[in-house]
């Protein structure tokens, strides 16, 4: 097989070890003085690896701020404690051996600098983190204890030689690798900073300067480390005696230059790793150095060949040699050379790969900006004895570049990285037109107005570009994005609402939403999580805030009632009649000429509420004058009559005086007509008459009190002017008018409206938001137990609620039984289980029952039948029950639909309001 054809491999430069270090077996601390010195990374990966025990609060030991706390962290991580203990061991023994095995060579010990240089190991361990500290603590334990004291222990002039030449060579780069200082001479110098994550910088320092201290000072023999350190002493001391100023700039960076990068780069591994690294590069087990700087050869071409034969398995590698390695150089290298050659329609979608979970974010960046040029400004700036650095730095292009569509795609993921969501905008702009450049685009958008919020307000006044449509590259992203624009419509509730439990409902809602995200901030993709996690929790406490403020109101005094029962409902109650207002809107104020219309429900489904409530929903173009013909009495004197109360109610309404009492009686027809004329001639817009409770006319006309050309009397009313049209609500459809003399409305009149069942929502909002001062709540499967008892009939639905508030009452003022202001499903179950219910609603219950009586025979035999039957009965079952035949069977139960009394599903009938059914059950027994 060629090596094309075989699978990449998958890396994996872990330790091998399957178990925790041992206090007691001495080969351990054999393995760790390795780790520290030649395999800094293997520290934080065990400590990673083994270490996950604590569940504290402080997940570190760095954030433990008293001694008391980090006593009690680390006896919660017993693996980290033993690994600190093993540190201390060799921060003191080997110090104390090597000075030991000096003196024993001749070579005078100060033993008061080798405990100097121990407790300077021992502080710097304690500053740092357990790794850091590990790794920090016994390189600065063994290079400071070993240098400090052979150097106070021989004479002043070679002690000052041998002691900046051991503590330089075998410390600087602890000291500088702490701060990420990047020099070897003027070349190699410039790769620490760029090419080191801060978070390896304090290991890989230690490791430097120690193995370079090891390697010079004692693998290369004492007499080497004295050269070094006489040759440096000379250099010092003419530096210091010739010349103070200049002489000891030039002298003290050139040493410095060289002694600091040849600890830093660690050529020394790098010479030892090539033969190895050439022999093994067709080796799927090849070995990698851990600490040299230096690009390994062919590294970079291997890389860039694994990126494109499995993009997946090559970011994989990359990790690998990221975090186990310091091959950074090669990485970037050949991260750019594929994304370079990337198709365009893939090349979104491999960043985003890249940005997923990288273990240097620098790739990222670097995948856009100039590593070369950052290199060279890095260099450029940690030489501190160069006045004019900054000048020269300025030199070098080290900015992000958006000059291709690779390095645009990598510098808005590393913006978004580094919560700079309007400079991502700017990069994805670039890309716009790339497949998944316009969802990235977009995000950044959303996420620059989030980022821009910091006041409720703020909040509630955004107004974000509208989310992309699948296929969807950041699929929990956009998940979030929905969260929070749900969060954002209740803050607009909550910001809008004068209502108390409106707004107590619309912060719990958006509470929850946050609370979900922030419980779940791993499933968000790294670039944007932050970003995404810092507007939840900004908006949290902002809500947090409100809450506060919701939560100084107390309840004192008994609770009015605002819930209607019997009247027709106006006001903040009347809701949920959206879709016919809007009908209403569609016939009155957008037509042209007005059209007259036919409302029609069953008792007490809000018809009348409806006609109240219609001028206010309509503006002020159109004026709606209600007739309730109920209380037109029995017209003894004749249709006269049944007009005067009509223009009683125009004349209320347009405020024009309507005609003499006599007149009307006199020559109805005329004197009617007439004063229409004089209507139309003064109104602006238009008039609505509503003449409620329809049925009232057969009524009269079936009684012999007017005449049957009424009915072609109101036909040529409707069709008398543009600007005016009459609108008729009653229980039945025009077609339902059992006589003859009211087909002729069927030309002017529009298909009828049905007045229906409330929808859940509508439901709920009745009942949590009936009113401004409403202080009271719901659980919202309260609110849903509600619904299912009501099915939305708006008369029970405030039955229900005017109950609820007055046991409220009861028990809190009444038996002073203090209770949470929430009305819970136990609440409902009391309510309606009480006898008084159904006593208060009679009402309905015997007006549905009545409606039922009228029309298509067997109705209420029907209604009987099915009244024990919560699931409902087929035909079959109860044309058996109520001994009716097919053809009655059918016209009844199609009436009873009709009217929204019995409701059909996969062929089974059933009562459609569960309030009604036990209704019916407990007044009739069933058939009885």
């Amino acid at each position: 097989m060629s090596q094309k054809d075989r699978p990449v491999p998958r890396l994996d430069l872990a330790p091998k070890l399957k178990r925790p270090l041992s206090l007691w077996n001495p080969l351990d601390y054999l393995r760790l003085l390795y780790w520290v010195f030649f395999f800094p990374q293997a520290v934080q990966w065990y400590e990673l690896t083994f270490g996950c025990e604590s569940n504290l609060e402080d997940a570190n030991l760095e954030d433990a701020k008293t001694w008391r706390e980090k006593w009690e962290w680390l006896r919660h991580n017993s693996v980290q404690c033993q690994l600190i203990l093993q540190a201390l061991m060799l921060i003191i023994v080997i110090p104390v051996g090597l000075s030991k095995f000096f003196e024993e060579i001749g070579i005078s010990i100060d033993w008061l600098g080798v405990a100097l240089g121990v407790a300077l190991g021992v502080a710097s361990g304690v500053a740092s983190g357990v790794a850091l500290g590990v790794a920090s603590g016994v390189a600065f334990g063994v290079a400071f204890g070993v240098a400090v004291g052979v150097a106070l222990g021989v004479e002043f002039g070679v002690a000052l030689g041998v002691a900046l030449g051991v503590a330089v060579g075998v410390a600087s780069g602890v000291a500088f690798g702490v701060a990420v200082v990047v020099a070897w001479g003027v070349a190699w110098g410039v790769a620490v900073v760029v090419a080191v994550d801060v978070a390896f910088g304090v290991a890989f320092g230690v490791a430097v300067g120690v193995a370079l201290g090891v390697a010079v000072g004692v693998a290369w023999g004492v007499v080497v480390g004295v050269a070094f350190g006489v040759a440096w002493g000379v250099a010092w001391g003419v530096a210091l005696g010739v010349a103070w100023g200049v002489a000891w700039g030039v002298a003290f960076g050139v040493a410095f230059g060289v002694a600091s990068g040849v600890a830093i780069a660690r050529p020394e591994n790098w010479l030892f790793a090539v033969p190895f690294t050439l022999l093994q590069r067709q080796q799927l087990n090849r070995q990698f150095p851990h600490i040299t700087l230096l690009p390994l050869p062919y590294l970079s071409s291997q890389i860039a060949n694994w990126l494109s034969r499995d993009w997946e398995t090559g970011l994989h590698n990359i990790n690998q040699l990221l975090r186990f390695t310091r091959q950074f150089i090669p990485v970037d290298k050949a991260v750019n050379r594929v994304l370079a050659e990337t198709p365009k329609d893939q090349l979104i979608y491999r960043v985003a790969q890249l940005s997923a979970d990288p273990w240097y974010w620098e790739l990222v960046y670097y995948a856009s900006a100039s590593l070369s040029e950052g290199m060279k400004s890095g260099a450029v700036a940690y030489f501190f004895i160069l006045p004019w650095r900054q000048q020269i730095q300025a030199r070098f292009q080290t900015e992000i570049r958006l000059n291709t569509p690779a390095r645009a795609s990598a510098a808005g993921f590393w913006y978004l990285h580094e919560q700079e969501p309007d400079k991502a905008t700017e990069a994805f702009a670039i890309v716009r037109e790339l497949l998944y450049g316009e969802e990235m685009f977009t995000l950044a958008q959303i996420l620059t107005d989030f980022h821009q919020t910091g006041e409720l307000a703020e909040i509630a006044f955004l107004k974000l570009p509208a989310s992309p449509n699948p296929p969807l590259l950041r699929e929990t992203t956009w998940e979030a994005i929905a969260s929070l624009r749900r969060v954002i419509a209740d803050v607009q509730l909550v910001q809008n609402s004068l209502s108390r439990s409106a707004r107590s409902l619309a912060l719990n809602r958006a509470l929850g939403e946050l609370k979900t995200i922030l419980d779940s901030p791993d499933i968000i993709p790294q670039s944007e999580r932050i970003l995404i996690i810092k507007t939840a929790q900004k908006w949290q406490e902002i809500l947090l805030q409100v809450t506060g403020k919701l939560g100084d109101i107390s309840i004192t005094q008994p609770v009015t009632i605002p819930y209607i029962i019997g009247d027709p409902v106006q006001g903040n109650l009347f809701v949920g009649r959206e879709d016919i207002i809007r009908q209403l809107e569609e016939l009155w104020v957008k037509g042209n000429p007005l059209q007259s219309v036919a409302l029609y429900g069953h008792r007490r489904m809000g018809k009348t509420s409806i006609l109240l409530n219609a001028s206010n929903c309509l503006g002020s173009k159109v004026q709606v004058a209600y007739v309730n013909l109920l209380r037109v009495g029995d017209c003894s004197q004749g249709v006269g009559e049944l007009l005067i109360f009509i223009t009683d109610a125009i004349a209320k309404t347009v405020k024009i005086a309507p005609p003499a009492d006599r007149d009307l009686l006199d020559l109805p027809y005329l004197t009617f007509g007439r004063y229409i004329e004089q209507v139309i001639a003064n109104i602006e817009g238009g008039l609505i008459v509503a003449l409620d409770e329809f049925e009232k006319i057969e009524e009269l006309i079936d009684a012999g009190n007017i005449n049957q050309d009424f009915i072609g009397f109101l036909r040529g009313m409707v069709q008398m002017s543009s600007k005016v049209a009459f609108a008729f609500a009653g229980l039945h459809t025009l077609d339902e008018m059992t006589q003859d003399y009211f087909h002729p409305f069927f030309a002017s009149i529009l298909p009828p409206i049905r007045v229906g069942f409330l929808s859940l929502g509508a439901t709920r909002q009745v009942l949590a938001n009936p009113d401004d001062d409403f202080l009271l709540d719901y659980k919202p499967e309260a609110l849903d137990r509600i619904y299912e008892l009501t099915h939305g009939q708006p008369y029970l639905t405030q039955l229900v609620g005017f109950l609820l508030v007055r046991l409220y009452n009861d028990q809190v003022f009444e038996m002073g039984r203090p209770r949470d202001p929430m009305f819970t499903l136990e609440d409902v179950a009391i309510v309606i289980n009480d006898p008084e219910f159904f006593s208060r609603g009679r009402y309905y219950f015997t007006g549905v029952w009545g409606q039922a009586a009228q029309g298509a025979s067997g109705q209420q035999e029907i209604l009987k039948a099915l009244a024990p039957h919560l699931e409902g009965m087929n035909l079959d079952r109860l044309s058996q029950e109520t001994g009716m035949d097919e053809t009655s069977l059918q016209e009844a139960l199609k009436t009873l639909e009709r009217h929204d009394v019995v409701r059909e599903s996969d062929g089974c009938y059933s009562i459609t309001v569960e309030l009604f059914r036990r209704w019916v059950e407990m007044s009739w027994g069933g058939k009885g």
